[in-house]
């Protein structure tokens, strides 16, 4: 399987990836070693910390490593003048009668909280290439789903503000 990302994400990615790699990595292996000469490790909290930051770290690289290697470059915006990634999308929601406000985003840069929905998403897979006051449907497992309408769409664009999620 293939992450489809864009090529900011990718940038981002790399960018994070030689900072943990360059200056992250020879902190934390000093920090260890210091810890280390704090005595007895059975009970060294400093070492214990040190260490499993270390590993933290060493964790993200892989995890980078491995995104940017399997990655599927993909374009922002769709052929047309439907939505796209990155665009902010007002939405009607028939069966709560609630009007919400998502912006479709890559897997990477997902963040529920501040209203950023993956591509991949139930939402975010209905979204894309949706025109404004079309009425869709929305898939969410086999035995639930909900009608929708896309009440405005504002463009936007991978300006790199969206932070990349951690896991």
């Amino acid at each position: 399987m293939h992450n489809e990302l864009t090529r900011k994400d990718l940038q981002l990615m790399q960018e994070e990836l030689d900072y943990r790699r360059i200056t992250l990595r020879p902190k934390l292996l000093e920090s260890v070693k210091e810890a280390r000469g704090f005595g007895d490790l059975s009970e060294n909290f400093e070492y214990k910390a040190a260490k499993q930051e270390k590993n933290r770290n060493e964790s993200r690289i892989r995890f980078l490593e491995n995104m940017i290697r399997t990655a599927r470059v993909i374009p922002e915006k769709p052929a047309g003048d439907g939505v796209g990634l990155y665009d902010k999308v007002t939405v009607y929601i028939e069966d709560e009668d609630e009007v919400e406000t998502y912006q479709v985003v890559t897997t990477m840069r997902q963040d529920a909280l501040h209203g950023r929905i993956s591509k991949e998403s139930p939402m975010g897979k209905a979204l894309l290439g949706r025109k404004l006051d079309e009425r869709f449907y929305v898939q969410v497992n086999e035995r639930y789903g909900y009608y929708a309408v896309v009440e405005s769409i504002e463009r936007g664009q991978d300006d790199g503000s969206a932070p990349l999620r951690g896991f």
